[in-house]
């Protein structure tokens, strides 16, 4: 192999790659206990959203990313629906530090995937007989910051209790 090429291969090794593989819909479920009575009543929802994520290693370097966004209605103390999605991506994170590799699947995966559960929480809605549900914007990088700011506190403020 030419020195040249050798060289270039070398770079290659020490680049940082970040790229999604893979965005496909792991799970969902649409739960409606209270139709059609719901149907017939004054549609004042409350609305309650809950989201986790997960993060596995399938080989080396490529990561599944999973967000699990649940949606509760409720109209007069009674459950319209319950919506579950979780959303799951397969992505390539390569070259990066332990502390940037959790950032970038705490952050990054997250922001690729949420736009998808959105669209597919709306989607089963809709498909329920409800109004359309729009989830409002995410901000998973200040999220991410709350959480290391937590854990700081945490081990520089240990708990007394036992």
């Amino acid at each position: 192999m030419p020195e040249d090429e050798q060289q270039e291969a070398q770079a290659d090794d020490n680049k940082t790659i970040r790229r999604p593989q893979k965005i496909y819909l792991k799970d969902v479920s649409f739960e409606s206990p209270n139709s059609p009575e719901l149907f017939t009543t004054k549609w004042e929802p409350k609305l309650g959203v809950e989201m986790n994520n997960s993060v596995a290693v399938l080989d080396g370097d490529l990561y599944e990313v999973t967000l699990s966004v649940t949606a509760t209605v409720s109209v007069n103390d009674k459950t319209a629906f319950l919506a579950e999605v979780h959303q799951a991506g397969i992505f390539t994170l390569k070259g990066f530090e332990p502390d940037v590799l959790e950032r970038l699947q705490q952050v990054y995966c997250l922001n690729t995937l949420y736009p998808y559960a959105g669209a597919a929480l709306s989607d089963l809605v809709t498909k329920g007989g409800f109004p359309q549900l729009l989830l409002p914007p995410m901000h998973f990088g200040a999220m991410y910051e709350q959480k290391l700011q937590k854990t700081r506190d945490e081990q520089e403020h240990p708990s007394s209790e036992q």
